[in-house]
């Protein structure tokens, strides 16, 4: 699956320096890690943590979460058209399935995701084995392979290792930009000693850094790898931008000619500027930015709550 098919992939990712100012009078380089042109629907972490979930479902159903505007939702859905696979979404806002579906959901529904709306106290619980199980009734799919929000499990923890190793002496810092964590959690754990991994949350809550800390718990048996977390560029929450950084990415696309995804990636390089006027990184150090995404239609209107 991973090597021909419709999900063939081109790995490794490319590594494109760009020279920016900002970085340069420091005496930094900036990279970027191309995970955007890995596949051309399962962009970026998408592919590397989806790939070994599916091997595992091993042709059954699957059933994932996501919000209104989820990339994993988009990921997982290309996926089972890609590979005749149905899929099941359950999304967090029972209110959603009262309105015309948005771009991003209007695109899962036509690659043959089934949507299946729940309120958000349900949501927030859905981990809990009596209501997953519920939630899998309702959905007609007691038997489906379950991925948890963000494609974040064991297997796909030790899907992102690889990313790690393809930057192993590349970069003295690599930074991604971080939903459910496991794409930081398994990067670290792939990346040689003296190098470390950075995480800019796109979520406000302070909670990740137990996330990831777990999730490599379970992958690892133990906390791998030098990584840490800067989230003071969530600009307001998920699926939150602000005028800020929508001018922040349009300078950086015209600067650079490289498409700049606003939930994800925009924010990950606005963090990298910042700390780098900051002081935050010594003289001489590269940096490799993970990107992640490709743009999309971004969300129209006033933002939804995350919770």
């Amino acid at each position: 699956m991973t090597s021909t098919g419709p999900l063939a992939p081109r790995l490794p990712s490319p590594l494109q320096e760009v020279r920016d100012g900002r970085f340069a009078r420091r005496g930094l380089r900036l990279l970027l890690k191309r995970d955007d042109l890995i596949h051309p629907e399962l962009i970026g972490n998408k592919w590397r943590k989806l790939v070994p979930n599916l091997a595992a479902a091993r042709g059954r159903e699957l059933v994932t979460f996501g919000g209104a505007y989820s990339n994993h939702l988009r990921a997982t859905a290309a996926a089972g058209r890609l590979l005749g696979l149905p899929t099941v979404g359950v999304v967090r806002g029972q209110e959603l399935a009262d309105r015309p579906l948005n771009p991003s959901l209007a695109r899962c529904a036509a690659d043959g995701m089934r949507l299946h709306f729940v309120d958000r106290a349900t949501y927030r619980r859905k981990a809990e084995p009596a209501t997953l199980a519920a939630l899998l009734r309702a959905c007609g799919a007691e038997d489906a392979y379950v991925v948890p929000e963000g494609g974040s499990n064991t297997e796909a923890v030790r899907g992102c290792v690889a990313l790690g190793e393809e930057l192993r002496g590349r970069a003295g810092t690599v930074a991604v930009a971080c939903g459910t964590g496991g794409t930081l959690a398994g990067l670290a754990a792939g990346l040689a000693d003296g190098q470390r991994a950075l995480g800019i949350p796109v979520l406000r809550g302070g909670f990740l850094a137990a996330d990831v800390q777990r999730l490599q718990e379970r992958a690892f048996g133990a906390r791998t790898g030098t990584w840490s977390l800067d989230d003071r560029f969530h600009c307001g929450g998920y699926a939150r931008t602000t005028p800020e950084l929508e001018a922040f990415a349009e300078d950086f696309e015209q600067r650079h000619a490289v498409p700049v995804e606003r939930l994800y990636v925009a924010k990950l390089l606005l963090g990298l500027v910042t700390l780098a006027g900051e002081g935050a990184f010594a003289r001489g150090t590269t940096i490799a930015a993970v990107v992640t995404g490709r743009p999309f239609p971004e969300p129209a209107g006033p933002p939804l709550p995350e919770a």
